[in-house]
């Protein structure tokens, strides 16, 4: 009787997890124009302070999720990022992930 008032206990928790958004990579390639200004352009360096700009193309979604969520959060400072970042949802950040995971890295 015990084990299966753990197994109730063990589905209940899992139930009760936050679901991970699935990202939709055509919903991405339209949330990501913003994101391609900078990071879709070659050699490009940001005026001040001056930086390059990473290309991000065909970086795994995971990454391209946590960097987004930490900029969202502040975890991850960057004044623009951080803008950007803000207004997303969960999901409009699976979108970008998806999309930007499989863009090619020019």
């Amino acid at each position: 009787m015990k084990s299966v008032r753990w197994a109730i206990l063990a589905i209940a928790s899992l139930a009760a997890l936050p679901a991970h958004a699935e990202g939709d990579a055509a919903a991405g390639q339209i949330k990501a124009s913003t994101c391609m200004g900078c990071h879709g352009i070659p050699l490009y360096n940001n005026a001040y302070p001056t930086y390059r700009v990473p290309k991000i193309g065909g970086m795994s979604v995971e990454y391209l999720e946590t960097a987004l969520k930490a900029y969202r959060s502040g975890e991850r400072e960057h004044p623009t990022m951080r803008a950007q970042a803000v207004p997303m949802s969960d999901q409009d950040i699976a979108d970008i992930a998806a999309f930007i995971s499989g863009a090619p890295r020019r």
